[in-house]
């Protein structure tokens, strides 16, 4: 229950931060949509399913802004900027470096490089992880082995390929799992060679 408790905690903290900044973006955003929507003669419109005009225009005005700083970003002048802004500035804010890290994460997943949901044999069991690479010298891989119930933190592990195993499963199938403190196992694992590696030989 502790154990179950605290991780709730950590995976909850990063969201609320990000709330947080969101929310504080919005409130900056609607002081300059407010004018705009009155210049329109939007503000006429009232609400819409109980949201006013003002906050509607906000939430597009964002999406906009980060639509654009997203393109920007992928540019050469923007990853120099990035790079400046996070060595003199952001780096030393608090839980910066990790929404980073799950933004990353995220927009990895959501462009699916490469990573595979596995099984990595760990002592005498097995723990569910993701694939990253499977290549490297010796025949040996790079997995990320998650800590329940976040799906996106974990330890990165270096490991002989005969101890990992491939799931027929998908990558949502995989976190879900993982959320769900291992809910689920039984279908994901059906048909799946649970021997341990050492009782192949």
């Amino acid at each position: 229950m502790k154990t179950t408790i605290i991780g709730g905690v950590l995976f909850l903290l990063p969201a609320a931060f990000i709330l947080f900044v969101l929310s504080f973006a919005l409130r900056l955003i609607k002081k300059l949509a407010a004018p705009i929507v009155h210049i329109l003669r939007l503000d006429h419109l009232g609400n819409v399913a109980g949201v006013g005009a003002v906050t509607i225009a906000s939430v597009v005005v964002l999406i906009l802004l980060s639509f654009a700083a997203g393109m920007i970003a992928r540019t050469a002048v923007g990853k120099r900027v990035t790079r400046w802004s996070e060595k003199s500035l952001l780096g030393h804010v608090p839980y910066y470096q990790l929404v980073k890290s799950m933004a990353e994460g995220l927009a990895q997943i959501e462009r699916g490089n490469g990573l595979k949901p596995v099984l990595v044999n760990i002592g005498a069991s097995w723990q569910i992880g993701y694939m990253l690479e499977e290549q490297l010298e010796g025949g040996w891989v790079v997995a990320l082995v998650p800590r329940a119930p976040s799906p996106l933190s974990g330890n990165i592990m270096y490991l002989p390929s005969e101890r990992v195993r491939p799931l027929g499963i998908t990558l949502v199938q995989a976190m879900s799992i993982v959320k769900a403190m291992g809910a689920g196992s039984s279908a994901a694992l059906r048909g799946v060679d649970l021997r341990l590696p050492s009782a192949d030989h």
